[in-house]
């Protein structure tokens, strides 16, 4: 299981070198927005938060 987690940081750190060196800062607000609708799709699936994210949309 310890190997599955480095694996999923070593995603991240190797998305992050990539932006680093390849001066794509542009890609930051793209993945920073990718996120935060993905935590709002699973925050609106669950029955007692709906009332209260869907006016947010």
């Amino acid at each position: 299981m310890k190997k599955r987690k480095s694996k999923n940081y070593g995603v991240m750190r190797e998305l992050w070198m990539f932006m680093k060196e390849n001066k794509k800062w542009w890609l930051l607000p793209i993945i920073i927005m990718l996120i935060l609708v993905g935590i709002l799709i699973v925050l609106g699936q669950s029955t007692p938060l709906s009332p209260f994210i869907y006016p947010l949309i």
